[in-house]
């Protein structure tokens, strides 16, 4: 009787496995849809993703929530955006609270066998025992294969082939061997065989560096074909669900690390087998779709197609199964530090237009972070500008930016006209400001703390459960403040004066930041209250009211204060020292200072890079893949 009952238990088990549909997940790396065929790049080389197209559903509007890996792959894992968690900001591992977990957890309760080869980069604390719980087994080996028979499984498989390293970081030599070698002679792609992007200068040089990007595409495709036939080869293909997409815009200058549509839009492809069909809300294969979805979609969804229960923290909205939500009007997105690289950049789409919000516009598209400035085609990009050789687009890469972006990205894909300032547009702009803020203050996003308060409050708690506290975080007047920061005018830096005398040290913070954007003349008449808060008794003000002080007035105690700054015992504060000498125009009464804090043995990566750009910039340091940090 036992025996008996063991075998229909067994016999049950293996019904209701394979009732649900094995999941495969190909995830490639800074790659934006721009560059593969079947979105309409006539020049591109990649049949395998075509093909996958072609039999499946291709979507236009797709996004990543952030514009670098690390936090792109936070939402994804967890299923909650990153200016809810507190993780916006580039490899910086704070906590998140217990009860949000890796999501394929979840699947695990409902059977499934989770892989993951291999990359996970996940920027939360305890990343171990966090990766431990979310998988099944996550390593170089992972997959499929090691499931029990008949155990349905959720495998994802991460190819590196064009990550940033393969299309600019590494040298040319070094992509030569690792790129360009891999691939035959006719599939090969050469430095005249696409049109160049219109924010680049099209010379022999920088057509010579951006090939890599299309061979490198190339070279994935191929990788990507042949962990098909694998699952062919393993009579896997009729039952599995295939998900393909980037973790966000393409690894070159102006796109990862910027919150514009060629940093966040994505490839996005969903390939049904035919037992799954059903599942499909857009019909037939080779059907294209507007819809629109960003990367916190991606939990619910596989939770929903497993059929398991959707955690309350997880807000996206599941694209297939019984539970499908409708349709979005509009997504949210963010960008926040990358690496060394300072910033804050808050975006609403809805497909047809992108709406950014520069919070730091003093530093520009192409700012100085330390794995893009040691490429040579970002190296080819400044010589090209001290020569006078580019067209003031692309000029405006290492410019200023505005307040806001406001970009049709239907009708002008490569975002070269700003409508923000047009008065026709003067309704789309106001749309999709309130849009914006109505976001930021109903998800009570965190990234308004500066990383210096995130990492003090994440030594006890998380910013994500901090957030909820409106004593502790009145989000409504701090974002009054921060919503001045790039607007310039006399008038408005007499409100940030203003609010430099407040009680509320986040409120000053915006207040000081958004005076760091306004030009001499409007400083002017304010100098002596500026000159004060270099006094102020929180660091992250009396900093940047320094940084303005020195830079606008030349003032010998703001410049000593600065070097203090930059060997502060706190990262953040010494980083954010770093980046304001960064963009100063006289750098060098701080050469030695930014020479000694480099040699420091206490200093973490990210302000080593930030010493080693300052120097590069000097031209005191050499510019290439031996010289990171």
């Amino acid at each position: 009787m036992y025996r008996f009952v063991i075998c229909l238990l067994i016999i049950a088990n293996s019904a209701f496995a394979q009732r649900k549909p094995n999941i495969l997940w190909v995830t490639i790396e800074d790659t934006s849809p721009q560059f593969i065929g079947c979105y309409g790049n006539l020049n591109a080389r990649t049949p395998v993703i075509e093909k996958l197209a072609e039999e499946g559903v291709r979507f236009t509007n797709a996004f990543s929530t952030g514009t670098v890996c690390s936090p792109s792959r936070t939402a994804i894992i967890t299923g909650v955006k990153t200016y809810k968690s507190g993780t916006g900001n580039h490899r910086s591992k704070y906590p998140i609270p217990d009860f949000i977990k890796g999501f394929p957890y979840y699947l695990q309760q409902e059977g499934y066998y989770t892989s993951n080869n291999q990359k996970t980069d996940y920027n939360v604390a305890g990343e171990k025992q966090f990766i431990y719980e979310a998988w099944n087994e996550s390593s170089g080996k992972a997959g499929w294969w090691n499931r029990k028979p008949g155990q349905p499984f959720f495998a994802v498989f991460n190819f590196n082939e064009s990550h940033q390293s393969r299309t600019m970081t590494e040298t040319y030599d070094w992509y030569v061997k690792n790129v360009y070698n891999d691939l035959l002679p006719e599939e090969r792609i050469g430095d005249n065989d696409f049109e160049m992007p219109p924010f680049y200068f099209d010379s022999p040089e920088m057509r010579k560096q951006f090939a890599r990007v299309y061979n490198s595409i190339k070279l994935t495709d191929k990788r990507i074909g042949e962990l098909l036939a694998r699952l062919e080869k393993d009579n896997l293909k009729d039952s599995t669900i295939i998900f393909f997409f980037a973790d966000h815009g393409e690894g070159m200058p102006r796109g990862k690390t910027n919150g514009i549509n060629y940093g966040y839009r994505v490839p996005f492809i969903i390939w049904f087998p035919e037992m799954y069909k059903h599942l499909s809300p857009w019909g037939a294969a080779g059907t294209v779709t507007d819809e629109l979805v960003d990367f916190t979609d991606l939990a619910p969804t596989i939770i929903n197609i497993a059929e398991g229960k959707i955690p309350d923290h997880m807000k996206g909205r599941p694209l297939l199964g019984k539970n499908r939500a409708k349709p979005l009007d509009y997504l949210y997105l963010s960008s926040d530090r990358s690496d060394n690289g300072i910033d804050m950049i808050r975006t609403v789409t809805d497909g047809k237009y992108i709406y950014s919000r520069n919070f730091m516009p003093f530093i520009p598209e192409a700012r100085y972070i330390r794995y893009m400035e040691i490429g040579e085609i970002k190296q080819q990009m400044r010589k090209d500008l001290a020569e006078n050789k580019l067209n003031s687009l692309q000029k405006s890469l290492f410019e200023d930016r505005p307040a806001e972006f406001l970009f049709d990205i239907e009708k002008d894909l490569w975002e070269t006209r700003n409508l923000a300032s047009e008065s026709e547009y003067k309704t789309v702009l106001e749309r999709m400001r309130n849009q914006l803020k109505e976001e930021i203050l109903m998800s009570r996003d965190v990234m308004f703390l500066p990383e210096y308060e995130i990492s003090l409050i994440s030594n006890t708690s998380t910013a994500y459960e901090f957030r909820l506290d409106n004593l502790d975080y009145p989000l409504e007047e701090i974002f009054e403040a921060a919503s001045l920061s790039g607007f310039r005018g006399k008038d408005v830096a007499a409100k940030q004066v203003k609010l430099l005398s407040g009680s509320n040290k986040i409120i000053r913070y915006w207040a000081i930041l958004g005076l760091r954007s306004q030009n001499i003349d409007n400083l002017k008449p304010f100098s002596a209250s500026i000159e004060k808060a270099m006094n102020d008794n929180y660091p992250p003000v009396a900093l940047t009211a320094s940084a303005i002080t020195y830079e606008m007035f030349g003032n010998k105690t703001a410049e000593a204060y600065l070097k203090k700054f930059c060997a502060d015992k706190n990262m953040h504060i010494s980083l954010m020292a770093i980046n304001y000498l960064l963009y100063t125009k006289n750098k060098e009464p701080f050469i030695e200072t930014i020479r000694v804090v480099h040699k420091m043995n206490d200093r973490d990566y990210n302000v080593k890079a930030a010493c080693m750009d300052f120097l590069g910039s000097l031209g005191l340091v050499p510019n290439n893949p031996e010289y990171r940090e």
